[in-house]
């Protein structure tokens, strides 16, 4: 398989809706492996609900797959989003590729609906224990420090079997839990050494519980434009960044043309990194359309080409 590439959504860019399923039909028709949605609940910015998003995607599409990148487990009920997943993926036929965390602890989630954000990687492991044992066609009963369930089961099951749970995060803890659960890693603002380094102490990881990931199972997602980075729309990602993580150099986290986009997946495909979401930037619907459909003509043939590193 190699280098597998999809695009992702951050926050909803486009102004009429039609153009949205004019950007999954020109994904779907030019060879996108994937579509990703962004898990925000709190924003006055437009950000579609992953879960919803990807159910109406799977039913516009046939050969697509789609994930979220990455679902917070801790803001939701277990027993719901597993139920969720498996539905999505029973109806389109094993295409949904989950991916959760635990979400930072600055997220506005937290405030907005009154949870704490102590324990959250707690609450998350136990429930990725509690939606793992549902998937696989458990009846389970749990007493947990979180969670509490009589006889829980779902049907129909994920038509994937195991069903994917790739996992986000590159603290010790997500390590862990990435070993003890995962069946794919992504990577979050990582640069590609660092990302490389996670790799690296998860494949450790895994050899202590004796599980294993496919070494192609291992991702992260950057920002693509076609233009200048000294373009509106770049300055002003890169000053959402500057807003968000003020002490950090994320500009990595933005590729522009072709060339740097190519050199930026060979830089963490050095490192073991497979798979990519890339965002589109674009000032308008037009504009984002036609970057897509840059990125499915310049790039993704050359990016397959691109040997993949195993560090």
């Amino acid at each position: 398989m190699g280098i597998g590439v999809g695009l992702g959504m951050a926050r909803f860019p486009f102004q009429e809706t039609d153009n949205f399923w004019r950007w999954v039909e020109l994904c779907e028709a030019g060879g996108v492996d994937s579509l990703w949605q962004t898990d925000r609940l709190v924003s006055e910015e437009p950000f579609l609900e992953c879960m919803t998003a990807l159910a109406a995607i799977a039913g516009a599409t046939r050969r697509l797959k789609f994930g979220m990148n990455v679902a917070s487990v801790a803001l939701r009920d277990p027993l719901v989003l597993a139920k969720q997943c498996a539905t999505i993926d029973f109806l389109s036929g094993g295409r949904l590729l989950p991916a959760f965390g635990i979400g930072t602890d600055t997220a506005p989630e937290w405030a907005a609906t009154g949870r704490e954000t102590r324990g959250r990687g707690r609450r998350t492991d136990e429930a990725l224990d509690i939606i793992s044992r549902l998937w696989r066609g458990e009846r389970v009963s749990t007493a947990g420090e979180y969670h509490r369930y009589h006889k829980a089961v779902i049907s129909p099951l994920p038509v994937q079997q195991p069903l994917p749970l790739w996992i986000g995060g590159s603290s010790a803890a997500a390590i862990r839990r990435t070993a003890r659960f995962g069946t794919g890693w992504q990577a979050g603002l990582e640069p590609p050494e660092r990302a490389g380094r996670t790799r690296r102490r998860i494949v450790a990881a895994l050899a202590e519980t004796g599980r294993s990931i496919d070494p192609e199972h291992f991702g992260t997602g950057f920002f693509v434009y076609f233009g200048s980075r000294d373009d509106a729309v770049c300055q002003r990602e890169l000053a959402r960044f500057r807003t968000a993580l003020p002490d950090v150099d994320l500009r990595h986290l933005i590729a522009v043309g072709r060339t740097e986009i190519l050199s930026t997946i060979a830089a963490y495909a050095e490192h073991g990194i497979a798979k990519f979401i890339l965002r589109p930037l674009a000032g308008s619907d037009a504009e984002l359309l036609e970057h897509s459909r840059q990125l499915i003509d310049e790039v993704l043939p050359q990016a397959a080409e691109i040997a993949l590193g195993r560090p």
